[in-house]
């Protein structure tokens, strides 16, 4: 996709409220009450392909961990650790669980534990906790996002519209929703309608695309 012709401002932080859920549910409530003190589990390790809102789901936790003042320890994309980084989290690991004040830990990888090559003792350890698959947004799921998202600035958004994006568009939803921030900007700008057209025109897109 080339270069949007508007600034496109920065996506807001991420949080638990603005994760678009799909099929995570379950991952997501475990989330909120582990990390707000509501249960007993300590270790949650999420897991799924890139796009399915591992590294979201982490840092809106870190910001949720830190209004309850709940100590958490983290590590993202644990399938790319070296040996050594494996060895330093495996011993984070055991220190977090034969102290509990400790906090929690939340740890996420492209594949369930055991099949990602990593060292047998830890993947060992992040089997024990609770192992959620993200599942990625549909791309049904996807026009409902970027629809409610339309309906919340109060722009109006056609269907062709919402079409276009995702079949030509990245299919990452935080670009999908920061060009329909850039296209609703330069349609109050224009005082002209969404249009088809006028995204092409945003996106410096050629006619037969």
């Amino acid at each position: 996709m080339k270069q949007l012709l508007l600034d496109i401002q920065p996506a807001p932080p991420p949080s638990l409220e603005n994760f678009i859920v799909g099929q995570n549910a379950e991952a997501l409530d475990s989330l909120r009450k582990v990390v707000s003190g509501q249960s007993d589990v300590r270790f949650i390790y999420l897991w799924g392909p890139e796009g399915s809102g591992k590294t979201h789901l982490l840092q809106s936790s870190a910001m949720l961990a830190a209004k309850f003042e709940t100590p958490l320890t983290s590590a993202d994309d644990v399938h790319s650790y070296s040996e050594a980084e494996q060895i330093a989290l495996f011993n984070s690991f055991n220190h977090l669980r034969e102290n509990p004040a400790a906090g929690i830990l939340l740890t996420t990888g492209i594949a369930s534990p055991m099949q990602m090559g990593l060292r047998d003792d830890l993947a060992t350890r992040l089997a024990w906790g609770l192992v959620y698959q993200l599942h990625p947004l549909s791309d049904e799921e996807k026009a409902l996002a970027l629809r409610t998202h339309a309906s919340e600035r109060g722009m109006k958004l056609p269907d062709e519209v919402v079409d276009f994006c995702l079949r030509h568009l990245r299919r990452d939803l935080p670009t999908l929703m920061a060009t329909l921030d850039a296209l609703d900007r330069w349609s109050l700008t224009t005082k002209k309608p969404v249009t088809v057209p006028m995204l092409r025109k945003l996106l410096q897109l050629p006619l037969n695309i």
